[in-house]
């Protein structure tokens, strides 16, 4: 395959840079992170910026919103709105990167038209009701019931872990709706209502000092069938699909931002001092910064290659799991090259003698959970060596 960008590429890289220079620098600066109403407002109001101007949904149908490009357009898109310093998805993450995909491969013509326009406006925010505490890499265990009674699954059960759940609107829930079935066989997905009488939501602050994860409490909560996304009990091989865009191009304009970050090491060691030298003028940390620039490189030469195999298939393969470990692990080596370029400043949460030390010790903090999030490390290793290379299962 042709991993170079074609003249349709960069004709629409120009006119989608043109944009952002003059639409980003509008928007403004986030808010504060624990102010949640403000965040929610700047994260949609964005979205709909891009939807207005026709840059939300790059490779959606037309038919919900969507411009329906092709895949290379949707790398260019995550390039340009990296290096030009966009607004992240933020609250939009599940409903634009892994649960709308989701619909679009796997939902009804009804559910698609309901939910797929309004998620690409910023109307819909969704959360994501998939781990329990004791079903996390596992996620199979899940035991959160859904007892089919008439048009309804009464649900009952308990998620953690929820992102947005505490903003949320739809939640793409996991439940187990035939318990005697083998574990991966009795699964269905289903989209919650958030707003539905006998959901409870405690959030859950983590190490890193913000508040996106809840667990929640499901109690006797009565979601419509229609609400399913495919068969019952096909619930497994549809998570299956949503964690493959989750683990393959969600994080994808992460990526590209990871080396605008790396570069911002870089000039902060030119201005570090370390006795009667600046920390760049050691060759130990320029190498490394070489290499981890080069991984960087190599890293998207998979994405597009994962992309590229995407576009032929409708959906991206197993190699999604490679990347997803791959970039969590070098995530966590530039995260803790920021700390180390630092020195003492790192110690403080807030910003040191002019330092960035704020930004790097909260990158670094969240840089741990990224090899938990979506399977851990661990499980992406199995999932690598008996699905891609056909190792043989551990007895």
């Amino acid at each position: 395959m042709d991993l170079r960008y074609s003249a349709a590429d960069e004709r629409f890289r120009a006119e989608l840079r043109a944009w952002l220079a003059d639409e980003v620098p509008k928007h403004g600066p986030p808010p504060p992170a624990h102010d949640w109403p403000a965040r929610v407002a700047y994260d949609t109001g964005w979205q709909r910026k891009l939807f207005d101007a026709g840059y939300a949904g790059i490779n959606w149908p037309k038919a919900y919103g969507g411009r329906e490009l092709s895949a290379t357009e949707q790398l260019v898109y995550y390039e340009e709105t990296a290096r030009a310093a966009a607004p992240y998805v933020g609250v939009n993450f599940v409903g634009l990167l892994h649960g709308g995909p989701t619909i679009v491969a796997e939902g009804s013509d009804e559910q698609k038209a309901k939910h797929l326009p309004r998620i690409l406006r910023g109307e819909e925010v969704w959360c994501q009701g998939f781990s329990e505490p004791g079903a996390g890499s596992d996620l199979a265990s899940l035991k959160t019931r859904a007892v089919r009674v008439g048009d309804e699954y009464v649900v009952t059960g308990h998620k953690i872990w929820c992102s947005f759940a505490h903003v949320g609107e739809f939640c793409e829930l996991l439940v187990r709706t035939d318990p005697d079935a083998p574990k991966h066989r009795g699964i269905s997905w289903l989209i919650c209502p958030m707003h539905l009488p006998g959901i409870e939501i405690r959030p859950l602050p983590t190490l890193a000092g913000e508040g996106e994860f809840s667990e929640v409490f499901f109690n006797d909560v009565r979601v419509p069938v229609s609400a399913r996304v495919g068969a019952e009990n096909d619930g497994w091989r549809i998570t299956n699909v949503t964690l493959r865009f989750e683990r393959g191009t969600a994080f994808a304009s992460e990526m590209i931002n990871l080396q605008r970050v790396l570069g911002e090491i870089a000039a902060l060691a030119k201005r570090v001092t370390r006795h009667d030298a600046t920390a760049w003028d050691d060759a130990g940390l320029r190498r490394e910064c070489g290499h981890l620039l080069a991984e960087l490189d190599a890293l998207w030469a998979m994405v597009k290659r994962s992309v590229s195999e995407a576009a032929q298939s409708g959906m991206p393969g197993l190699e999604g799991s490679a990347i997803k470990l791959y970039y969590t692990e070098l995530f966590q080596r530039v995260s803790e090259l920021g700390v180390r370029v630092l020195g003492r400043a790192g110690l403080a949460r807030d910003d040191v003698a002019g330092l960035p030390s704020r930004q790097l010790i909260h990158r670094h903090l969240n840089s741990l959970s990224l090899t938990i999030a979506a399977g851990s490390s661990q499980i992406q290793r199995n999932i690598v060596g008996e699905r891609i290379l056909g190792l043989p299962k551990d007895r």
